[in-house]
């Protein structure tokens, strides 16, 4: 089974293992960097400070392409020369047209962090904490002209825990996708995989966050709104909480909803601070307080402590 994968990061890292795991041929990797990185600053970044994938396929010897996208016609010739069978695609943003998804013989597949038709579109592991939901998952489907909406071939379910960020979400997804391209390959050898279409009644898009979302406002979002976002957004974005004119960054892991309810008390009411722990405790807009540990005055950090002992009033 000749295979190539295109993706980025972890994601890609654990589908190069997983097809391997499965034994097939690995003819070409096409790292996202590749794409969109000018040849000598890759050359550099690979150089100093090679990434995971980087360092995977060194150490396994396989094939680092060098196309700058998979809709050019040296990447069609390569995979028509090499005869390949599958292209998986995992944390891919270029839309891959029909004159090369078309190419292997058997298929390009796609490896979404979602359960599709649900959560469609870029950073499936934020908004699915965003939105709070009870589950995430991995979906295997085939590439059609649209992004993420092709027959599914496998899905599995992960529990999402609430005390989790998006960074621990995506490091038990893309193991997860790791054993779901193993059983894959593993099934096209000695299975009749059928592809099923997904229903667009039940489908979700969300396109990416804007970036306004890193600033808390407790006049308009609830603790849990407040708590869901400071998990969402890690590692991909800090969180701040503003005071006068200044911004504390905040620790994702240091974040707790009390349980008591302030009803004799307004959002955005600072009720307790602690200089020790560098804390605050804020009330949001469904009179449930937040707490904040270890935060740090932004490009002030050393400042942290004095500045809340004398500048953050209760």
């Amino acid at each position: 089974m000749k295979v190539v994968i295109l993706g980025k990061g972890l994601m890609l890292a654990n589908l190069i293992i997983g097809a391997i795991d499965a034994g097939a041929d690995v003819v070409g990797v096409l790292r996202y960097d590749t794409t969109v990185t000018g040849t000598f600053r890759l050359f550099l970044s690979d150089l100093l400070n090679p990434s995971y994938e980087y360092t995977l396929l060194k150490h396994l010897g396989l094939k680092d392409l060098k196309f700058k996208s998979v809709n050019t016609e040296d990447f069609r010739r390569f995979l028509i020369k090499n005869n390949v069978d599958v292209v998986l695609v995992g944390t891919w943003r270029e839309r891959i047209s029909p004159q090369t998804f078309n190419i292997p013989t058997i298929g390009t597949v796609n490896v979404h962090p979602s359960l599709l038709p649900a959560y469609r579109g870029p950073n499936p592991y934020l908004q699915t904490i965003l939105h709070g939901e009870e589950y995430s998952g991995v979906t295997l489907h085939l590439v059609d002209e649209n992004y993420d909406t092709g027959s599914i071939l496998y899905q599995e379910k992960i529990k999402i825990n609430p005390q989790q960020t998006s960074k621990e979400l995506r490091e038990r997804t893309v193991i997860v996708a790791r054993n779901l391209v193993t059983k894959f390959f593993n099934d096209l050898n000695n299975n009749i995989i059928t592809p099923i279409p997904q229903l667009e009644t039940k489908a979700t898009y969300l396109k990416n966050i804007t970036g306004i979302e890193k600033m808390l406002d407790f006049m308009a979002q609830t603790s849990d709104e407040v708590f869901r976002t400071v998990k969402a957004l890690h590692p991909f974005l800090p969180c701040y909480i503003t005071h006068k004119h200044h911004f504390f960054v905040v620790n994702p892991y240091k974040v707790t909803i009390l349980e008591e309810e302030y009803s004799d008390k307004n959002p955005n009411d600072i009720i307790a601070k602690s200089v020790d722990e560098k804390s605050l405790t804020i009330v949001c807009k469904d009179n449930k307080a937040v707490k904040f540990d270890d935060l740090k005055l932004y490009g002030m950090r050393v400042w942290t402590k004095f500045y809340i002992k004398h500048r953050v009033k209760l």
